[in-house]
């Protein structure tokens, strides 16, 4: 069964390398070696409402398996920690992240 990783979170306003972050994300997950699991992404920003600088970021995975194989993988990658995973924590406003497990509903 089809599952999608939602992760919330604002970006403080100051934070103007955030892009960069994500082109950084953009490109490690285009490895396929690295994220075989992931099915699919997409990244969207607060357009209208809700809350100024507010992003939702969207993984697609097979099912739960294959979304913690891919966590416990990319959680052991040196490069993932030191170069996308701390600039993109240093970027985000503290107490505004939260991450959910969604499954289509039949």
């Amino acid at each position: 069964m089809t599952i999608f990783k939602v992760e919330t979170y604002v970006i403080k306003p100051e934070k103007q390398e955030y892009m960069a972050v994500v082109k950084k994300w953009a490109a490690y997950i285009k490895n396929k070696e690295k994220c075989k699991e992931l099915k699919s992404w997409k990244l969207f920003s607060q357009t209208i409402g809700g809350t100024t600088g507010a992003y939702v970021e969207m993984g697609e995975f097979e099912n739960l398996a294959n979304f913690e194989k891919l966590m416990d993988r990319i959680e052991q990658d040196k490069e993932f920690i030191e170069t996308i995973m701390s600039s993109w924590m240093s970027c985000i406003v503290p107490g505004t992240y939260s991450m959910n497990i969604w499954k289509s509903v039949p």
